[in-house]
């Protein structure tokens, strides 16, 4: 980052300090300012001037004295929370200016996401039709623990995006600084915040919602694109992307049961978590699916790779037991039979609009 700009972020922030009376005098505001600008072996040259400062101050000053900033801060929360939601497969987190109110240089809202597979992200904003720009951090320029990639969107509010592997999504993020954590929220958390500003308004949005609630097929399409990117060990999948090999169970699946629109769902949607987290697949597509898929369909996901197992005489004896008592113990073991037959090179089937369009039409037949 060029130095000009440094220093007018430690101005900024040397003006915000004061403005919010966390310092009374102008030197300390600088000093605090620069150690969380630079760290803590700053030097004396990186303080701004007091006229850098003054100014930004009274820019500060004008900002809340017209009512512009906290208008600008809620559209800019807002249009945060629908990309969050968005890409809520990817266990999105909030943090920056934009989560705690306080003004910024710039207007950017600054999220992470955790995902193993970047293309899988490319492809909802492809979807979305948003100009965006995606950077792979090299490796030698990685630090410990760092962002794999970065992500600049175009839109109402510029967007910045970190990406880390997923097995981060627990982390703790804190200040090279201070070493204290930095804030930070995850979807629920940041929609509680706004439920606690914006009363008023989120009742009117909340309302308007559960008039014309998200459609469940759109949620499918995006997570079984991303499908078309995953590939696994050529060795045990020869058939090529995890979305072809979807296709062939949900043909086999709408064959076999031709009314039963959950059991034909969990064929479909059974590998979707591949394309968040390869590692433990099932949790993340059962993640991702929560609230669009009914909890027999979920229950097939669930226990579709035990159901393998029980067909290779891999599974304890306690886990047999388990799925044996259930009464959709056959069309989970339907589901593994045609897991494992899907694997074939060469087959044809539909695609996913049309495999999405045969479940509408039997979930319109069945009186949804």
């Amino acid at each position: 980052m060029a130095e000009e700009s440094l220093r007018r972020r430690t101005a900024w922030e040397a003006a915000r300090i004061l403005l919010a009376h966390e310092e009374t005098e102008l030197f300390r505001a600088k000093r605090k300012a620069a150690q969380r600008i630079y760290g803590p072996h700053f030097q004396r040259t990186d303080l701004p001037t007091n006229r850098e400062v003054r100014e930004q101050f009274q820019r500060l000053t004008d900002l809340h004295a017209s009512g512009r900033y906290a208008e600008t801060l809620r559209l800019r929360r807002f249009e945060a929370l629908r990309w969050m939601r968005l890409l809520g497969a990817f266990r999105p987190r909030i943090f920056g200016g934009v989560l705690t109110g306080d003004p910024t240089p710039e207007p950017i809202i600054s999220l992470r996401l955790f995902s193993d597979r970047p293309e899988a992200i490319r492809r909802i904003f492809d979807l979305q039709q948003v100009a965006y720009r995606i950077r792979t951090v090299p490796t030698d320029q990685r630090k410990p623990h760092g962002a794999t990639h970065r992500i600049w969107l175009r839109g109402a509010f510029p967007i910045q995006i970190r990406v880390y592997p997923y097995r981060q999504y627990r982390r703790v993020f804190r200040s090279r600084a201070t070493g204290q954590a930095l804030p930070q929220a995850d979807l629920e958390e940041f929609e509680d915040l706004l439920a606690q500003m914006y009363p008023q308004l989120w009742v009117r949005q909340t309302t308007e919602e559960s008039l014309a609630p998200p459609d469940r097929f759109q949620v499918y399409h995006l997570l079984l694109s991303a499908l078309e990117h995953v590939r696994e060990d050529p060795r045990k999948h020869p058939e090529g992307d995890v979305l072809y090999h979807s296709l062939q169970v949900f043909e086999l699946a709408r064959d076999a049961r031709p009314f039963d629109e959950e059991f034909q769902l969990a064929a479909l949607l059974h590998d979707v978590g591949k394309a968040i987290d390869p590692r433990d697949h099932v949790s993340a597509g059962l993640k991702a699916l929560d609230g669009f898929i009914t909890p027999r369909t979920a229950w097939f996901i669930e226990h579709h790779v035990d159901a393998l197992a029980f067909r290779e005489g891999t599974l304890g004896v306690r886990a047999r037991r388990r799925l044996m008592a259930s009464e959709d113990f056959e069309e989970l073991m339907l589901l593994a039979q045609f897991d494992r037959q899907s694997r074939r090179q060469g087959v044809r089937t539909v695609d996913v609009e049309e495999a999405l369009q045969s479940l509408r039409d039997l979930a319109r037949m069945c009186g949804e």
